[in-house]
């Protein structure tokens, strides 16, 4: 009898994918034994012959070594269908997995990173997507350990094969980080920080050409970690010795405030199955019969104080790497004002708030309309109108914490984001996304101090443009 690959309840459905896999194995099982058949498989026989390899590594351990070389012997396309079902079994099921089928997935996949696979990336971004933020159980410390030792181990070959997923990799362990230098006296957990500290000090200091295509967001994450010593010291050479980083051209830390950090980042931070809630949420969901998915969210993702950490990358993923159609936003489907309103209202504590607040307005700090989206404004500015009759505490603590940012980010840098601040209202403005900024001027309820000071951003908008 063949070995299953999860975890079922007896109510719930086999998962197609497994079933694919173990009838595959079912059937070729005699031929997965050496001497291995010399005959030229067809292409539907090259797939089952892969499902049933990939099976057999997975329930076989003590065979393992013996399908891997196998499967060397047999492939034909850069193991590019083998590497493009494991990261279907990733996406789809790794939650589920029984312990052992995980451990060699994570042997499976440095088998591939070690042959180059072609989609060995792909691979290694799904693995790290199913690391939960603020998830200090023993299954996603052992996730994150083996991440963190996967990539410190095979450094060499990944900045030779496939360097930017390196990238990909800096930005998971930097937001992990934050979390987990928040855990003291935890030596499982100290141990790991240090790998992890260990392999972002690294690439920051060894690749930071690398670095750079995160864009903005990694300057972001650095600042979540200003107050650890070996990371102190990258900021200060960010901000006073830029040089150091070796890297030509670049001189000044706003060339990176000028760079659009790509979707793909804010994909990382949220499993697969929480970014499927999340648009069914904000594409099917009607306003008005919302609450009940919104208890669900919270129950299966938000329950445990630690996790709600995540509501920061949740707010990046909202504002930035999804962006509804025109259909959509006329529709009375749940906008993505009114999730993020809520999500500020989930009783968080103020070190996650601030941080909410940061990913709401960041792209507001530097928005350059030649490479910035207004679709990543939009969600900030329509919760801060919308919430005016009945949460204006909402929007009074929104803008102050705007102008707050205005003043105090980066001071030696301020008109940069002044410019950017001025630029994104202009721009909110002109595409009408609100008609006017006259009902945040004209609201007697809104704070005098937070309307002047809007009314003195603006004036120099004008004069900007």
């Amino acid at each position: 009898m063949a070995a299953k690959l999860v975890e079922r309840r007896s109510h719930e459905a086999e998962n197609p994918i497994e079933i694919s896999l173990r009838e595959a194995f079912i059937f070729l099982e005699p031929n997965l034994r050496p001497p291995f058949p010399l005959s030229i498989p067809t292409q539907e026989e090259y797939e089952n012959l892969n499902r049933a390899i990939l099976y057999g590594i997975l329930c076989e351990p003590h065979l393992a070594q013996v399908h891997i070389k196998h499967l060397h012997g047999k492939s034909t396309d850069g193991y590019e269908y083998f590497t493009g079902l494991l990261i279907k079994i990733v996406n789809a099921m790794f939650p589920k997995l029984v312990d052992p089928v995980r451990i060699q997935l994570l042997w499976v996949t440095q088998e591939m990173v070690h042959v180059a696979a072609v989609g060995v990336d792909g691979l290694l971004a799904s693995l790290l997507r199913q690391i939960v933020g603020g998830d200090f159980g023993e299954e996603n410390l052992w996730l994150c350990f083996e991440m963190v030792c996967l990539f410190s181990s095979k450094w060499v070959c990944l900045l030779e094969d496939e360097p930017f997923i390196l990238t990909s990799a800096l930005y998971v362990f930097l937001r992990l980080l934050a979390d987990h230098y928040r855990v003291l006296n935890v030596p499982k957990i100290e141990a790991l920080r240090q790998m992890e500290t260990d392999f972002c000090l690294k690439i920051l200091r060894q690749e930071f050409h690398l670095c750079l295509k995160i864009g903005r967001d990694l300057v972001r994450l650095l600042q979540d970690l200003v107050y650890v010593p070996e990371f102190r010291d990258i900021w200060k050479d960010l901000l006073c010795n830029p040089s150091a980083f070796k890297v030509d051209g670049f001189v000044d830390i706003s060339q990176i405030y000028s760079i659009r950090t790509p979707s793909k980042y804010f994909l990382l931070r949220i499993t697969p199955e929480m970014e499927s809630q999340l648009r069914f949420l904000l594409t099917n969901v009607k306003l008005g019969g919302h609450k009940r998915h919104q208890i669900w969210f919270v129950k299966k993702f938000l329950a445990v104080p630690e996790r709600k950490t995540v509501v920061t990358d949740i707010l990046r993923f909202i504002c930035c790497a999804h962006h509804p159609c025109n259909d959509t936003i006329r529709s009375d489907i749940i906008p993505r004002w009114a999730v993020i309103g809520w999500l500020l209202k989930c009783g968080l504590k103020s070190y996650v708030e601030a941080n909410v607040k940061l990913a709401l307005f960041y792209d507001w700090l530097f928005f350059d309309e030649k490479i910035d989206n207004i679709m990543n404004l939009e969600p900030a500015i329509l919760l801060m109108v919308h919430f005016l009759p009945t949460y204006i505490d909402v929007t009074n603590s929104l803008l102050e914490f705007l102008f707050m940012l205005l003043d105090n980010y980066d001071v030696e840098r301020k008109e940069m984001i002044l410019r950017g601040i001025s630029t994104a209202l202009d721009v909110i403005v002109r595409k009408g996304v609100i008609q006017s900024l006259d009902v945040l001027t004209s609201c007697d309820r809104l704070s005098p101090f937070l309307k002047q000071r809007l009314g003195k951003v603006l004036s120099d908008s004008q004069v900007q443009h």
